[in-house]
């Protein structure tokens, strides 16, 4: 699984509350690529609460 971060990330933190073992937010959400396996439903729970759509799951 690729998970990527588009410049449209307002940081909000939706994603670091639903999933912080991948997402950190500080000014934008980061991955950690370390943290994506075994946790693929709770990337793409964060990606579809994105608020934005900022975060592309392939």
């Amino acid at each position: 699984m690729k998970v990527i971060i588009e410049d449209s990330c307002i940081g909000c933190g939706a994603c670091e509350s639903i999933c912080d073992a991948v997402f950190h937010v500080e000014d934008k959400a980061a991955v950690k690529e370390d943290g994506i396996s075994g946790n693929e439903a709770c990337v793409k729970e964060a990606a579809d609460a994105c608020p934005v759509g900022a975060i592309i799951v392939d």
